[in-house]
């Protein structure tokens, strides 16, 4: 029970409290008389004949004007606060004693050392942390705040250290201990180029793989040209975070960047949506996203997907830098770059008479292929830290670390659906974790995979002669550009031309180009 005595302060006052208390057998487990004009108890739980005797006694002593029960006391209620707030702060933090031992620590910091409190606590710090001696800084004539690399299970750390001083009654500092902050590599980097004056949109983009590196160092050149850029790879490799650093790393980095998913476009609004609606010559309705983003830089994504009578809009746009709104006949002239890109092979649907041949040449001047994940494998658990640790901070939840297995397990494993993938699964893991530790692969509820069949777990449908057919039409649209002769694609497979020839027939390749 908690009691609070409302009192006017005077010598002797919290003596005669005592008294009371002793008089009626009552044990104190805490006092705190912090607050001005005000003392409080922390007392077992009194009987109620006790608390009917022990409540009038108070009141009766000099000075004190009201004696009530309260659910907590003030010390107890900034302990419990900063606990709370500790425990939900993404970062690594916990207090030293004089040796250098655990005082406390936060859930983070205890899934950072991957061991639960009771094992920390009071241990020394050097049993977890290496690249530092804490004891020796603490044991110094002079304990300064510092900022110092360490290593914790082979993973790199900023530690940002600070003295807890208290002062004494004539004012001079006491060495209590200290404050530590952990912060790790990806985190540092991110606010260091936060502080940037200069921040190029490719700061942004993790490269450790050698082939991410060689891919960023051409888009850097490719960024400064005026010239239609064409962005090709698979669903979820980045194609957009791609083109908007381009458009940052550009001389049009002060103008709109206005992106345009040509699959969400239905045909019936999607002209007016590009290029603007008049109902006459001199009547505006509506701009469109084109004409907005003069100056800029516009991002069609998914440009496979743009309708033929679109394509024919937008090769007039790329030739002529001139457009003309639904309902007028009106040229107007655009200063824009644009930026394209798809995850279908569109020179596989030129073959298949899907899109325009000439418009494909004309967006493919310059064109960067970005990998899957599965080919800059690199790249992958450096991405997943950086998910781990926005995600913990995002959900305000304690920042866990991935497990020896879940690392394995995230370098073999294909992702079909690449970054996007990986950063949804880390998301999922984070959001639904209802406890501190290591994040496993059963957290990331990932299906079974195989480059050669898919989705392991999904029943497939169809015969086997359909799926060879499948198999081999593919393969034919992919080698026919490289190998455009019978003869030549029949050597390269090993058949007869005749056979190759005959293949060709039967799926269509090569005989459906349209010029339109």
């Amino acid at each position: 029970m908690r009691i609070r005595v409302s009192c006017q302060d005077r010598i002797g006052l919290a003596r005669e409290i005592l008294e009371v208390l002793e008089k009626q057998g009552i044990n104190i487990n805490a006092i705190d008389a912090g607050s001005e004009g005000y003392v409080y108890l922390q007392v077992p739980a009194p009987t109620f004949e006790q608390l009917q005797e022990l409540m009038p006694m108070l009141r009766k002593i000099p000075n004190v004007t009201d004696v009530r029960t309260v659910p907590y006391m003030p010390s107890e209620r900034e302990h419990y606060a900063l606990e709370a707030l500790l425990r939900t702060l993404p970062d690594p933090i916990f207090s030293l004693d004089l040796k250098a031992n655990f005082a406390t620590a936060n859930d983070s910091t205890l899934a950072v050392l991957g061991s639960p409190a009771e094992e920390v606590i009071d241990q020394p710090v050097a049993n977890f942390i290496q690249g530092f001696s804490f004891a020796r800084w603490l044991g110094g004539e002079e304990v300064l705040p510092q900022a110092i690399k360490v290593t914790i299970g082979g993973s790199q750390y900023l530690a940002e250290m600070l003295p807890i001083d208290l002062p004494d009654e004539e004012g001079t500092k006491i060495l209590a201990g200290a404050m530590v902050q952990l912060k790790s590599a990806a985190r540092v980097g991110r606010q260091f180029n936060a502080l940037r004056e200069h921040r190029s949109g490719f700061d942004t983009l993790i490269a450790e793989s050698e082939r991410m590196r060689t891919l960023l160092d051409e888009a850097r050149r490719m960024a400064q040209l005026e010239a239609p850029l064409l962005i090709l790879g698979e669903t979820g490799t980045g194609k957009e975070q791609m083109a908007r650093a381009c458009h940052q790393a550009s001389l049009r980095h002060d103008k709109n960047f206005v992106v345009i998913n040509c699959a969400s476009l239905p045909d019936d609004v999607a002209e007016s949506e590009l290029f603007g609606l008049a109902s006459s010559p001199t009547e505006l309705v509506k701009k469109g996203v084109i004409e907005q983003a003069d100056g800029g830089t516009v991002f069609l994504d998914e440009v496979a997907d743009m309708s033929p009578q679109l394509q024919v809009k937008l090769l007039r746009l790329i030739q002529d830098g001139c457009f003309r709104r639904v309902g007028d006949d009106t040229e107007i002239k655009v200063d824009l770059r644009i930026i394209c890109a798809s995850q279908r092979d569109l020179s596989e649907l030129c073959q298949k008479g899907e899109f325009r041949e000439d418009l494909y040449y004309r967006i493919n001047v310059l064109n960067l292929q970005l990998p899957p994940l599965r080919e800059r494998k690199a790249d992958i658990l450096p991405l997943a830290e950086l998910f781990l640790e926005h995600y913990s901070e995002q959900l305000g939840s304690p920042l866990r670390q991935l497990s020896a297995s879940c690392r394995d397990f995230m370098r073999s494993y294909a992702w079909p659906g690449n970054v996007r993938q990986l950063k949804n699964a880390i998301f999922r893991a984070v959001s639904m974790a209802d406890e501190r530790g290591e994040l496993t692969p059963e957290q990331l509820r990932l299906p079974a995979w195989n480059e050669t069949f898919g989705y392991l777990d999904q029943e497939f449908e169809g015969t086997l002669d359909e799926a060879v057919k499948q198999f081999e039409s593919s393969l034919l649209r992919r080698l026919y550009p490289a190998y455009p002769s019978t003869r030549q694609l029949a050597r390269k497979l090993g058949v007869s031309h005749t056979a190759i020839a005959n293949k060709l027939r039967e799926y269509r390749i090569g005989k459906q180009r349209t010029s339109k």
